[in-house]
């Protein structure tokens, strides 16, 4: 068996260059996690949001429905937001209101938004910046025939979005619109008391609350959610008034904040 002896000067040379090792190999590697973290950073702080909510104080929060099937429970729909004295904001595809054109004229005649939920109904974040332009120009253009009245509100299917989406819509003079409190309606699997229940605990005031009509349980459920809301003190308001036209911003939140 052979034995290494190493005296005391040389055991210093190496561990000494061990450490300056250990030091640089530290440095390099903390350099870098910061460097990513930065990257992080920015990445998020150049992230454009969409308005998900409204810093206001007044009690008043905005009903909103997405319409991208069948339309046979909008008379429904509309007959008790008439009887509530509610305005509601309708997030129509195009193609749904070229189907259903009397749906259409319906929600425009009862004072209610018509609002554009995209042409094809499309995940907006995979697809280019002129095929995104046109979903939502010619759904624009579609609904505002149908119901004789400008569309100035967006919301991108599936809630999906990235940047160009939204600088897009900002583009053409559109308002991209999310939520903050979902029913998850259209899920198979949500009970009456769970959707109740997602909605009565999360509404407050600025909320953009989302359902879908042609649902199991919205028509059914619908006057209750909305007296509930009343007895709490809110009142309610179409996203279009809901919302700052002007001399606001939107925080890392989504939450629009007057400026």
């Amino acid at each position: 068996m052979k034995v290494f002896i190493i005296n005391r000067k040389r055991f210093a040379r190496y561990f000494g260059v061990s450490i300056v090792g250990i030091g640089l190999c530290a440095l390099l590697y903390f350099a870098g996690f910061t460097e990513m973290l930065k990257s992080v950073s920015v990445f998020g702080n150049n992230r454009v949001l969409p308005i998900y909510s409204v810093e206001t104080d007044k009690n008043l929060v905005s009903i909103t429905f997405d319409c991208a099937w069948g339309a046979g429970d909008i008379p429904a729909i509309l007959e008790i937001l008439k009887k509530e004295n509610v305005r509601a904001s309708f997030f129509m595809v195009g193609q749904w209101g070229e189907k259903f054109p009397d749906a259409v004229r319906l929600i425009a005649q009862d004072g209610h938004d018509v609002a554009n939920h995209g042409y094809s109904h499309l995940r907006m974040s995979t697809i280019g910046k002129e095929k995104c332009r046109s979903e939502i120009e010619l759904c624009n253009q579609k609904l505002g025939e149908i119901s004789g009245t400008k569309v100035t509100l967006f919301r991108p299917p599936y809630g999906d979005y990235n940047n160009t989406v939204i600088e897009t819509c900002n583009e053409l003079g559109c308002y991209p619109i999310q939520w903050n409190v979902d029913s998850l309606d259209w899920k198979k699997e949500m009970s009456r008391q769970a959707i109740l229940d997602r909605i009565l605990k999360r509404t407050k005031p600025g909320a953009i609350i989302l359902f879908h009509n042609d649902t199991q349980y919205t028509v059914e459920l619908l006057p209750r959610i909305i007296s509930e809301l009343k007895a709490k003190g809110l009142n309610f308001a179409p996203v279009s008034e809901l919302i700052m036209k002007e001399n606001y911003y939107i925080d890392d939140q989504g939450r629009q904040q007057k400026r």
